[in-house]
Order: C-alpha cells, then structure tokens, then sequence
C-alpha cells in the first residue's frame, strides 16, 4: 500500500524527512502546533532524534512504521517530530524533563506533555507493547485524572525551569590553582590506567577534556597526567572507535577498549579531535597522531564536503539495515583485496580473536605500535608508513563499491565552526596549505550563506534553505573559530566578525546581571530559557563564551571583556573540582587565569611567517598577533615597519621586543 506523506515532507532535515511517510500524522515544531493542541484539548507527544541514531530507527520500525501504533497516537495526541541537531533548544528542554522524571536520558527522546508544552511523562526507547500502554494510560489520565497531570506539570516545570540556570552572580574572589590541582586529583582517581579513557564503558572521545589535561600535564610537568593523555589518544587512534581504512572517528566505543564501536561519524567529534591531535602533535610528536589528523581530513574532503565549502553533519551507524556493515570485513573479503599482503594486514589490523564483533565479522583495529610493528616486520618506519597508505587505499578501493551509509546532509554552523578550528590548529601544527585553504573556504561559507542581511548568524543549511535562526552555541563557536583564523592569517577581517558576532551573543543571549548566557534568544518561545554550563563531548557554550570574552579582552584592550569572563568562571567555581569531567573546558580558562598569559605580537613584512614557525610549538597559554599594519588595540604602540619585531607581553607588561623567535620561546616556555 502506498503511503501519504505527512507534514514533515516540506522540511529540509534528513532526519524529519526519514518520517515523513510514517502512518503517524507528524508534525514539525512550532507555535501553531500547540495552538491546535489547545484548540483540540489534547496531548501532545514531542519526539526528539537525530538521522545517525541507531535506536531512532529501531523504534520508528518496531512503533511509527506500524498502522496500529499510529492509529493510536492519532486519535488521542497530537505529534511532533524534532531533530535534536536543529533544535538543540528544544532537545535540551525536554531531556531535562525526562532526566528529572526517570534520572537517565538519550535518543530516541520521547517526552509527553500538556497542550501548553510542559511535559507529565517521558523516556528514551520504548518496545512496542510497552509504548502502546503507555499511551492507553496516558490517554486515560488525560480523560479521568486531569487534576494529577496539571499538578505534575506544574512541579516538574518549575524543576526545569531551575535547572542548569544561574541568575544571580557569585562574588569573584581570587582564583586557586589549588582547584586546579584538586579537580586533577578526584578525576584522576577514575583514569583506566591500562586503556586509557576513563574507567567505565561506554567510553566517548571528549576533546575538551584532553585538551585541558594536557594543558595541566605540560604547564605542571605532571607525568602521570600526560601519561594518561598520550595513552589515551593512542588507544583511541588504535581502536575500532577509528576508522583505520578511511578515518575518522565513530561517536563511541561500547566497550572498555575502544574496540567495538558504535559506528555514526558526528562531525562535532571529528572537528574537535582534529584539533585535539593538532595539538598533541605539537607536544609529543607523534608520527601517528599526524597520520590521524592528515587521513581525518581525506575523509572530511572525500565524503563530507559540500560544493560550498560547508561540512554535512553525520554519517549513519547502518547500510542495509545492518549496524556497521560498511565498515567491518570477513577475512576472505580482505584477502580477495590484498592477495599477499594480507599476510601482515591480518595481524596488522587483527582480524583474530581479538578484533571479532559478531556473525564472522572483524572491526579492523590496532594493538601495536607503529614503531614495534615496524621492527616485528623488519621495516623501517618509512616502509611501515608506505606500505599501510598503500594496503589502506586498495581496501578504501573497494569499500567504494559496497552500499554506503546514509549522509545527514544538512550542515550545522556550530559544528562547522568547531571543524574550521581544528583546520587552523592542523595547519598551525603541519603547515600544509591545503588545510588552511578548506578553513578558508568554510568560513567563507558561513559569511555567504549563514549570515543575515542584518549580521546575524543562521542555525541549519541544506540546498539553499537556512531557516532556523542561530543559537548560542553557533555564535560562540563561530566566535572561536575565527579568533583562531586570524592567529594563522593575521588577516583582520576575522578578528573583526569575531568582535562583531560577540556584540551580537551580548544583545541576544546574555544574562545582565550574572553575565552568563542563555542557550536561546529572548525572542524563542518555549516552556524554559536554559543555560548550557556542564561541558560535555561539546564544551558548553557558556565556557566556549567565557573563553572569547577573555580572548577579544585582550585583543581589543577591553578589560570589562575579561571580567565578564572572570565573573562567569566565578558562578561555577565553587564546586567545579567534584566533576572536572564536566568542567574541562572552564578549567582550561581558569588555567589562563591563574598562570601567566601571554600575548605575542610580531610586526613587520614576515610577522605571519614568523608567527606560524611559533605556533608549530605548543604553546596553549599565548595568543598571537600582529602583521605590517595591524590596527587592533593589541598591537597599539608597537612598531609598524619593514623589521620584523616580537613584542611578549603578559599582565598589561611587555618585555623588550625581540627579532629573535627563539627567545620568545625561551620567555614563554623557560
């Protein structure tokens, strides 16, 4: 029998659009479907997931798909469908609902609510006997027990409402290293000493958290800590949560051993551990963190890009209806591929024991060193890295013709603007022009296409179509993004939408009078306004914000910048050491905070040149700047001539300008 679309059929998102033939009347969010709601005196049911969301497509088969489920929910409620990527807004509001309700949550995101939007009942992934009780009792409450529901409602609004939100500042009083330490000293105590990660599955690759401990580790010289770091990127490098044929990185492991993986690539991840491995390869100097980086990009050029220079969002867990089949192998596939080779591939990528999953099937995956391989092998670890590129491209090869994954091809600007920054850091760490060039092309791609007439920034983008207006978390990572395009180009005209687009997270998202921010503009309607303040696989936009602030503080000579930034980091500081987890990116700028933080400008003809030889350095406590005419505040009274001049300043000081590059080092690092 063929299907008649539903209203989602008019909307742009993968996702919406992967319902749109289900027997259940969707309909997309909006104003007006709470309108009908009240209109109706029923129900409403808000549904909240994401295109690469295994368990989404588990539930839409088992419940959505079937004629009986739907005739229930159409009869008694009215539905929406969400993409939680579009409508991080929403996806927040209902998941603190249903994390109050049952104290867990995920997606698929079920949250049941009055016809006003506050919610009386929720969940994650509900079998199909089970959710069609559930919407019975529901049904049954509604009609019997009103009473209950609205007095539920009203508590549990008042919950959500509270929840993540900080109204009233908290007195900054002089920062501590010793929270610092502290925070170090409890998260340590759950590091997996053998596989790295913390000691618990499922296991997720947290950037931001390896950024700040590494950060901790060199600053303080802490061994243990960096360790922990380095073994940590290893084994996630190593693991089946890498894609070690294409690259690039699945959202997590569902084991201790980053093996078994679950098989989506978010684009999120894989920007931000671009720049976690830039990073790193600037302190370790690891040639296979370079070989991440470069082999990630490949990926991101081959299989993400758009015409336009934007990044779509993700790529699925499954192809014909089977979790990971595009990526796993038999071993008579890869010896049918690679002939003799197979040989060591075999025990290179150990399709053995070790690497089986299920059903005859091996996730490729490492367990030695290059190094130690290499000598196992009798090669020198030119050969090593000749001969895996070599052995890498006939399996890519032949990947090619196997049924390819779906693409959620939408882009987000948020999560294009972390990937445009992990392309600086990779230039900054490798100097290969090609990566400087699609960080161009992608910034140029959010001036061109998510940029208003009026300046302001635009959420989604899909064939033309932007038309979700932006949220915090896009204006702050857009904000970052371009601070780090300017440290690489000099260019001022990044520096410039930088300022402008914070001027703009200042008008819309600020709270006054804490100086926090919201996560919505004062103008969206929804039952609560939060604020995002616990950095998770993506730093909260508040911490990402407090970072700007500091940053463009000190690029513009705007101290009232770097109070707001020290005001922000006062409202979590009390506390913050029970979760460092959860607080890796503030504790990054509380690092800055309490230790010396350094501004370089260089002047003259070759102050670019001179500036990307430093930043081949790690160097996490210094922002860069300068050129032949730089106007920023931050260069005022620096000489502006032919010479090229460093100038190291840090606490409103500068030493002596030098020509000599390694005596800025020498200042910065001792």
């Amino acid at each position: 029998m063929e299907r008649k679309p539903n209203a989602l059929i008019k909307e742009t998102s993968p996702y919406l659009l992967q319902h749109a033939y289900n027997p259940v009347e969707w309909m997309p969010w909006s104003e007006e479907v709470f309108d009908l709601a009240k209109r109706e005196n029923k129900l409403v049911l808000v549904s909240v997931g994401y295109s690469a969301c295994h368990w989404c497509h588990v539930m839409e088969h088992e419940c959505f798909e079937d004629d009986d489920v739907a005739e229930l929910m159409n009869k008694h409620f009215i539905c929406i469908k969400v993409d939680r990527e579009e409508r991080p807004d929403v996806d927040q509001v209902y998941m603190t609902a249903v994390q109050l309700m049952t104290q867990r949550g995920g997606w698929p995101l079920n949250c049941f609510t009055l016809p006003d939007g506050r919610p009386i009942y929720g969940g994650t992934y509900f079998p199909k006997d089970q959710w069609m009780h559930i919407l019975r009792s529901l049904e049954h409450t509604w009609k019997n027990d009103r009473e209950k529901a609205l007095e539920y409602a009203e508590n549990l609004h008042e919950g959500i409402i509270r929840s993540e939100l900080i109204d009233e500042p908290k007195k900054i009083e002089a920062f501590s290293e010793e929270k610092l330490h502290e925070l170090v000293l409890r998260w340590s105590r759950n590091f997996d000493s053998m596989e790295g990660g913390d000691s618990r599955a499922p296991k997720f690759p947290l950037p931001s958290n390896y950024e700040f401990l590494l950060e901790y580790g060199v600053h303080y010289e802490n061994q243990k800590v960096l360790k922990h770091v380095e073994l940590t990127l290893d084994k996630m490098a190593r693991g089946g949560i890498y894609d070690q044929v294409g690259g690039g990185f699945t959202r997590y492991s569902v084991d201790m051993l980053w093996k078994v993986p679950h098989f989506e690539k978010m684009l999120y991840d894989n920007g931000q551990l671009l720049n976690l491995y830039s990073l790193a390869y600037k302190h370790f100097q690891k040639p296979l963190y370079k070989r991440i980086v470069f082999q990630t990009v490949e990926w991101l050029q081959r299989e993400m890009l758009t015409k336009e220079g934007a990044f779509y969002s993700a790529l699925d867990a499954d192809s014909e209806g089977e979790e990971g089949k595009f990526y796993c192998w038999t071993p008579e596939e890869m010896k049918a591929v690679l002939g003799e080779d197979f040989v060591w591939v075999k025990d290179f990528y150990n399709l053995n024991a070790r690497g089986y999953w299920e059903e005859e099937k091996y996730i490729p995956l490492r367990t030695d060193s290059d190094k130690a391989f290499a000598a196992k092998m009798n090669w020198t670890l030119d050969e090593f890295e000749s001969k895996v590129a070599e052995i890498n491209q006939q399996l890519l090869d032949e990947r090619t013709h196997r049924v390819r994954p779906g693409t959620d091809d939408k882009s987000l600007t948020s999560w294009n603007a972390m990937t445009l920054k992990g392309l600086c850091q990779a230039y900054a760490a490798f100097g290969e022009e090609e990566f400087l060039h699609l960080a161009l092309k992608n910034a140029r791609w959010i001036l061109n296409h998510q940029r208003t007439e009026e300046g302001k920034l635009m959420r989604n983008y899909k064939e033309g179509v932007s038309n979700i207006d932006a949220f915090l978390e896009d204006y702050a990572h857009v904000i970052d993004g371009f601070i780090q395009l300017y440290q690489v180009t000099f260019d001022e005209e990044w520096m410039e939408y930088a300022a402008s687009f914070n001027q703009l997270a200042l008008d819309l998202f600020q709270d006054k009078n804490s100086k926090m921010f919201y996560f919505t503009a004062d103008s969206t309607k929804l039952i609560a306004r939060k604020m995002e303040l616990n950095d998770n696989v993506i730093p909260a936009s508040n911490s990402v914000m407090a970072k700007n602030l500091f940053y463009l503080g000190h690029y513009y000579d705007k101290k009232g910048f770097v109070e707001m930034a020290k005001q922000q980091v006062a409202n979590i500081y009390d506390g913050m050491e029970q979760y460092g987890s959860g607080y890796s990116n503030w504790a990054s700028l509380l690092m800055k905070m309490v230790n010396e933080s350094y501004q370089v400008v260089v002047t003259g003809k070759e102050a670019a040149i001179s500036a990307l030889q430093l930043q081949l350095h790690y160097l996490p406590n210094a922002l860069f700047a300068g050129g032949a005419h730089s106007t920023l505040p931050i260069t005022h009274d620096k000489a502006d001539n032919a010479e090229l001049m460093h100038y190291v300043c840090y606490d409103g000081t500068c030493l002596l300008p030098t020509a000599d590059a390694n005596e800025v080092l020498r200042r910065i690092v001792g």
